[in-house]
């Protein structure tokens, strides 16, 4: 398989997977990962609190893989394109990644303890201080989002070159 289709089923990937995991993930996602609004009324005490953020776990999980697919392309795009400069933004796209997974799931589970207000008594005011994440999840999301998007736009255009894509007189007839 050339180099070339292979960019290109990457690409079938990485842009799809861009747009409905990291465009749509917060409406999708935080309606999952959280306990539910009417659920938070019928916890009475801080272990049901804890067993029900605790509940929400495996889909933080599950959310933070799927939106690593992204990365994952431009990973596997640096490996067929190896360039200094764009293994630099692409380990800086990781850096900020794993930044952005880290708030993003410390604000999931910061609202399931809370329960909408239900479980304040119950924990440090610490956690109260999750509902700011989403705040600082913006500033690291949307540099984060400026630079996988233009080195998914530099990884997908084609690179012209005769030497990898050209077809020999002695391959053609077989």
């Amino acid at each position: 398989m050339s180099r070339l289709a292979v960019r290109a089923l990457i690409a079938v990937v990485f842009w799809p997977s861009l747009f409905f995991f990291w465009f749509l993930r917060p409406f999708v996602f935080f309606l999952l990962s959280t306990t539910p609004s009417e659920v938070c009324p019928l916890l009475q005490r801080r272990d049901q609190f804890l067993a029900s953020a605790n509940g929400t776990l495996s889909m933080l999980v599950l959310q933070n893989l799927i939106y690593a697919v992204p990365i994952v392309c431009l990973v596997l795009w640096g490996r067929l394109l190896p360039d200094q400069a764009r293994s630099m933004q692409i380990v800086t796209c990781i850096k900020l990644f794993a930044a952005a997974a880290a708030f993003g799931a410390l604000w999931d589970y910061g609202n399931s303890l809370i329960c909408d207000g239900y479980g304040q008594p119950f924990f440090s005011p610490m956690w109260q201080a999750t509902s700011y994440l989403p705040i600082a999840n913006i500033v690291v999301n949307v540099p984060l989002y400026v630079l996988v998007f233009s080195l998914g736009r530099i990884f997908s255009m084609r690179e012209d070159d005769a030497a990898d894509d050209a077809v020999r007189p002695d391959q053609a007839a077989s």
